[in-house]
């Protein structure tokens, strides 16, 4: 259901905010209102472009006083929809780009929500500092949708999701008031942590406007290599043995199927395969020392070992930081890749790091029984637990056929994923997606928690009101 605005709403929002702060151009709407998969498009009546947190709170209190409903939205670089409005207002925070502060004796980078990741980066590393999160899409990708999203990325299994590197929080809350919870203390026991409360909400709770997150040091001696292995279990034992070796020098551990390489390198130009074997699957690892020399040494010294034990059959070490980049590239470009095989089914799901093994033999016997032909192209953060199951249609089959049968194969995998103890979403969210299925593996318990929460900070429910529950 398209929800309608009244015009009286609009004219509000539009005298507020001055000729800069809003647009209703088609035009200029139309990148924001479909996802990168395209697979959600949106409309909305007023894009609302607030340049200050004041503007932001103004723009929520009108809507909260009328009743209108809101859709916050940075990057949009988001995979399940919860950005995308269905005749709601959308709230672009692509104005708030300020860095407030770099401070390198708390570690601490304070920055607005529309900052994107890259400048972030930058930011902190204008104070010989580092914020520790890697995601392919840190050119577009937003501090305030990472911090909504709880996004992961390929450090989380070193420094964790955003979840840990968030110290304070500013937002507006959905009656249109302020919380400056902008702190930047390590230890604050005095109750309930609101803004964790914020961090995953997926804008519900309110508009993130400002954060203040925890750095880590740049770390001089970083080494990257991709080894070929033949199981998923024996990626899991070197995975341990990384960890062990390396006193926790593991930065990311990625898993790669042999699929995945072929389509990466078939169809994104300039990237190759370095290791002359293939098997099954393949595992990307980038070791990060403080001492100079260490992490290549290291890094060396595990591949070897693990030739030895045959826990990998083939390995290549990156000798610059261009083939550095270049290896990467091949994980990075794994959802890319897919676009020109056709639809593919989606999943973002996370087990026990015990029972990954377990999950992607399992559940690719029992799709490919149930729809022969078909190609599972898995990726993911292996150390982490995460993995993207994806699944393409196979080679001439119908794509609307495929596509159709999306949400019979998920309810497949997430039944899988429930039963080991994961969860069918890990980092990209609920958002319209897969907001009704979640309710059936979350016990009633817990869903009355936490519609009571939402209750109480958004009784009138205008924050993004078709996204969690």
């Amino acid at each position: 259901m398209i929800m309608s605005v009244p015009a009286d709403v609009i004219a509000r929002l539009k005298a507020l905010l001055g000729p800069r702060g809003w647009s209703d151009d088609p035009d200029r709407l139309a990148p924001k209102l479909v996802e990168w998969r395209d697979r959600w498009h949106g409309v909305t009546p007023l894009l609302v472009l607030p340049g200050s947190t004041s503007e932001v709170a103004a723009v929520v209190a009108i809507c909260a006083a009328a009743g209108v409903a809101i859709t916050p939205q940075g990057g949009n670089t988001g995979l399940v929809g919860g950005q995308i409005p269905q005749g709601e207002i959308l709230l672009s925070t692509e104005r708030l780009r300020a860095v407030r502060e770099v401070n390198p004796l708390d570690d601490v980078l304070i920055a607005e929500a529309g900052l994107t990741l890259a400048e972030a980066h930058e930011a902190a590393l204008t104070m010989g500092r580092r914020l520790p999160i890697d995601l392919a899409s840190e050119g577009s990708a937003t501090l305030g949708g990472l911090i909504s999203t709880n996004a992961g990325g390929t450090a989380v299994l070193r420094y964790g999701a955003m979840r840990g590197l968030v110290l304070g929080l500013e937002a507006v809350l959905p009656n249109g008031e302020i919380w400056d919870g902008l702190r930047r203390l390590r230890k604050d026991n005095t109750g309930y942590d609101l803004k964790q409360l914020l961090i995953g909400a997926e804008g519900t709770l309110g508009v993130v406007t400002a954060a203040a997150l925890r750095l880590a040091p740049v770390l001089p001696s970083r080494a990257v290599a991709l080894a070929a292995v033949e199981t998923p279990a024996k990626a899991i034992d070197l995975l341990v043995r990384a960890k062990s070796e390396t006193g926790g020098e593991v930065e990311a551990f990625e898993i790669i199927s042999g699929l995945g390489l072929e389509l990466v390198v078939r169809n994104l130009p300039g990237l190759r395969n370095p290791l002359e074997t293939r098997t099954p699957w393949a595992v990307l690892i980038e070791v990060a020392s403080a001492r100079p020399g260490a992490a290549e040494a290291a890094l060396e010294a595990l591949l070897s070992d693990a030739l030895g034990r045959g826990l990998i059959v083939d390995a290549a070490l990156a000798q610059s930081g261009e083939q550095a980049k270049a290896f990467w590239a091949l994980r990075e470009g794994q959802s890319a890749a897919q676009k020109p095989e056709g639809p593919a089914w989606k999943h973002d799901v996370s087990v026990p790091i015990s029972r990954i093994a377990e999950f992607l033999d399992t559940a690719a016997a029992a799709l490919t029984s149930r729809y022969p032909g078909i190609r599972i192209d898995a990726f993911g953060h292996l150390g982490d637990g995460n993995i993207h199951f994806d699944v393409l249609g196979p080679l001439g089959a119908d794509p609307a056929l495929h596509a159709a049968r999306r949400d019979e194969g998920a309810r497949l995998v997430h039944d899988l994923i429930a039963s080991l103890g994961g969860s069918i979403s890990a980092e990209h969210g609920l958002g319209t997606m897969k907001t009704a299925e979640a309710l059936l593996y979350k016990s009633p318990v817990e869903v009355a928690a936490l519609r009571a929460v939402r209750a109480a900070l958004d009784p009138g429910r205008i924050m993004n009101p078709r996204v969690l529950f």
